[in-house]
């Protein structure tokens, strides 16, 4: 006899993750799960309407030549957050709890009073730019409508990629994100790649924005499987 509620189990039994595009990430590589891999990089930002004419004039000609040198897709990601002080506060409150000196602590604790008052007011949002960097191996080449639809179906187990081959095609991708970081840097910009711990950061602050606030992500090199 067919039952809703067993049938309701088996939907959420289902992991988040059958439903990314991520397979793993490893070794400050994001694995895609067509083979394709995936390298990030955190950008610094310029106060573009400060610099003097002659300044503009050559960030926008160094835009133009790094764009021009670049033979592969990137994407650029602006990701806007509530920035979260509350390791700040926490450190002012202990640095006023140690303060002997009865001037500053009373300067503390109207500093402290004053970010509260500020908080208050509305939130504070923080920037954070990246560049996403692709390696595909068969850019060039176009897959059929059955090939994709099997990729899809495809078991994980199946499309796991084997060592040899990861390496090789990291290679290229370091190869490019170098590259990258080279031309950005003619522009005054500085970047850096994110490891492994960072990426996963990443995506879990982007892929649960609720839950991160309350509950931070373990150090991977602490995280134990049974």
């Amino acid at each position: 006899m067919f039952k809703p509620d067993k049938l309701a189990k088996k939907k959420v039994s289902a992991s988040t993750q059958h439903y990314l595009d991520i397979l793993e990430i490893k070794e400050d590589t994001v694995v895609m799960r067509d083979g394709t891999l995936r390298a990030v990089i955190l950008v610094s930002s310029i106060n573009f309407a400060l610099k003097s004419e002659d300044e503009q004039n050559a960030i926008i000609s160094a835009y133009v030549s790094f764009l021009n040198n670049i033979d592969h897709t990137l994407q650029i990601v602006i990701q806007s957050r509530e920035l979260d002080i509350k390791n700040y506060l926490s450190s002012l409150k202990q640095k006023e709890r140690e303060q002997t000196n009865e001037l500053l602590k009373v300067q503390t604790t109207e500093y402290i009073q004053y970010i509260g008052e500020l908080i208050s007011m509305g939130k504070i949002m923080s920037k954070r730019f990246y560049v996403v960097i692709p390696y595909n191996p068969l850019s060039d080449k176009h897959k059929g409508f059955f090939s994709s639809m099997i990729e899809v179906f495809r078991p994980v187990s199946l499309v796991k990629m084997k060592e040899k081959v990861f390496a090789r095609r990291r290679v290229k991708l370091t190869s490019r994100v170098n590259n990258i970081i080279s031309g950005l840097s003619s522009m005054g910009i500085s970047s850096t790649p994110l490891d492994t711990q960072s990426l996963i950061e990443l995506f879990y602050n982007t892929y649960n924005p609720v839950t991160s606030n309350n509950q931070k992500l373990a150090d991977i090199h602490n995280l134990r499987t049974s």
